[in-house]
C-alpha cells in the first residue's frame, strides 16, 4: 500500500489542522494505521493509532483529549484531527500502515510509510 499525507501548515498556538493519510490500493481496511512525528533532533514518536475497522484507537499520553484518529475505509483515508496545539507539536507528521491487529508505538513494526507532512505552530 501507498500511503500520502496531507494538511500540515502553519497555525497559531491553540489552533486545530486536520491531517489525512490516503492510502492506494483496495485492501485498505486490511492495515492499521497510524501517526508518528518526528521533531528536529528528536527521535520519530508515536501518535495515535486505528485499526482496521476504525473501532479500536490508542493514543500517546501526551495527546490523549487534544488530538483524535478516525478512518474511512470507502474513501481510503485515515485522519488526525488536532486541537488546542502548541509550539511543542511542532514536527513532521508521518502516517503508517501494517497489517495484523495491533497498532504499536513501535516505528520498526510499521511496513508502509508516508512522505511526512510539516505541521508548525507558532507561540
Amino acid at each position: 500500500v501507498q500511503l500520502q499525507a496531507s494538511g500540515g501548515g502553519v497555525v497559531q498556538a491553540g489552533g486545530s489542522l486536520r491531517l489525512s493519510c490516503a492510502a492506494s490500493g483496495r485492501t485498505f481496511d486490511s492495515y492499521v494505521v497510524s501517526w508518528f512525528r518526528q521533531a528536529p533532533g528528536k527521535e520519530r514518536a508515536f501518535v495515535a493509532g486505528i485499526s482496521r475497522s476504525g473501532s479500536g484507537t490508542a493514543y500517546a499520553d501526551a495527546h490523549k483529549g487534544r488530538f483524535t484518529i478516525s478512518r474511512d475505509n470507502a474513501k481510503n483515508t485515515v485522519y488526525l484531527q488536532m486541537n488546542s496545539l502548541e509550539p511543542a507539536d511542532t514536527a513532521v507528521y508521518y502516517c503508517a500502515a501494517k497489517g495484523g491487529f495491533s497498532y504499536p508505538a513501535v516505528v520498526d513494526e510499521y511496513d508502509f510509510w508516508g512522505q511526512g507532512t510539516q505541521v508548525t505552530v507558532s507561540s
